[in-house]
C-alpha cells in the first residue's frame, strides 16, 4: 500500500457505512440540510443573489457517502425538495472535501481545481453561488463545539438558576 492510497482511503466514508447511508430516504437528509442552510445563510445572501436562485433547484452530492440532498430557494428560505429527475445545479465533492469547505481549511476553487469538487448544470448559476458564499461571513465549522462536554457545558449555562442541580437551585 502506498502513502498516497492510504492518505485517500482514510478521507472517504467507508463503502459498508456508504451503503447503509445510500438507502437513507432523502427527504429528511434534505431538510436537515436546509435547515442549517436557512440558519447560517438566509438572513445574509444579498438580494441580487437571492433573486437569481429563486426557484432554482439545487442538489449536493455526497459522492463517497451515496447521499443527494436536493433543495430550491422560495421566497427568503431554502425548502427541502423530494428527490428531482433533474436540477439546475449539482455540487459534488466527498464528505471529507464538504467538511473540509465547512471548516475553511479549503476554499471552492482549490478543491474545484483539483477535481475534488464538482459543478454541473448551470455554470452562471454555481459562479454566483460561489460568489456569494466567498463574500459571505460565515462561522466556521468547529466539531470541537459539539463534542459532548461542550454540549454539556452549553445545556449547563441555559438551565435556569432555579433549576434542580444548578448552583443557585434547590438540591
Amino acid at each position: 500500500m502506498t502513502h498516497t492510497f492510504v492518505q485517500s482511503q482514510r478521507h472517504t466514508v467507508p463503502p459498508p457505512l456508504a451503503a447503509v447511508l445510500s438507502r437513507l430516504p432523502p427527504y429528511p437528509g434534505s431538510l436537515l440540510l436546509v435547515t442549517g442552510l436557512n440558519l447560517v445563510l438566509a438572513r445574509q445572501l444579498p438580494a441580487d443573489v437571492a433573486e437569481r436562485l429563486q426557484g432554482q433547484r439545487i442538489r449536493i452530492h455526497v459522492r463517497d457517502a451515496g447521499l443527494k440532498f436536493d433543495f430550491a430557494w422560495r421566497g427568503t428560505v431554502f425548502r427541502a425538495s423530494a428527490p428531482q429527475p433533474a436540477t439546475e445545479l449539482t455540487l459534488s465533492a466527498n464528505a471529507h472535501d464538504f467538511l473540509r469547505l465547512a471548516q475553511r481549511l479549503d476554499d471552492p476553487d482549490t478543491l474545484f481545481f483539483n477535481r475534488r469538487l464538482s459543478m454541473e448544470g448551470d455554470t452562471e448559476l454555481g459562479l454566483v453561488v460561489k460568489n456569494a458564499l466567498d463574500a459571505l461571513e460565515l462561522p466556521v465549522f468547529d466539531f470541537a463545539q459539539w463534542a459532548p462536554a461542550a454540549m454539556r457545558s452549553r445545556l449547563k449555562q441555559l438551565r435556569p438558576s432555579w433549576a434542580p442541580g444548578s448552583r443557585h437551585g434547590p438540591r
